[in-house]
């Protein structure tokens, strides 16, 4: 029975580009990506339909959105198909086909400065909600003490 509980779920496979594109920025959401722009590029380029930018606050922190973006695709069975940048954290490229991902370290964003870059294309503002409802929550591993109650105690 516990083993059915602690049992990790996938993410399910997108359908369209868009739906990896929400993918990715859903799991850029999840590890606090700050100021995530989506991007429609399919009119502007020949390469990609989507590109997404978000940057964390630190290097570790970029590396970890990077990291659970790659994660979490991979899970739902989405090929990465090159990836530049990883190991430094103050940029990193996820080359998914027709979604690029770009995470930054802040100062490194407004440095390339791609908003403004790619400022004709067509931005997509996803919706909180609809992010987090995007990634099935992780099993928990340990018991949250708020669901103990006083009977689970012997004084």
């Amino acid at each position: 029975m516990s083993g059915e509980k602690n049992k990790r779920k996938r993410p399910p496979h997108p359908k369209s580009t868009k739906e990896t594109a929400m993918l990715c920025a859903a799991a850029a959401w999840s590890k606090k990506g700050e100021d995530l722009v989506l991007l429609e590029v399919t009119e502007l380029t020949g390469y990609a339909d989507y590109f997404l930018l978000v940057n964390g606050r630190s290097t570790r922190q970029a590396a970890a959105i990077a990291g659970e973006v790659r994660r979490v695709l991979k899970k739902a069975g989405v090929k990465l198909l090159g990836e530049e940048g990883l190991k430094g954290g103050t940029w990193a490229c996820l080359d998914y086909g027709d979604v690029v991902v770009h995470v930054f370290h802040e100062p490194v964003r407004h440095f390339y400065d791609l908003d403004s870059l790619w400022g004709d294309a067509p931005r997509l503002e996803p919706d909180a909600k609809e992010l987090e409802n995007l990634i099935p929550p992780e099993p928990d591993s340990k018991p949250h003490y708020e669901d103990w109650g006083d009977d689970d105690f012997e004084f």
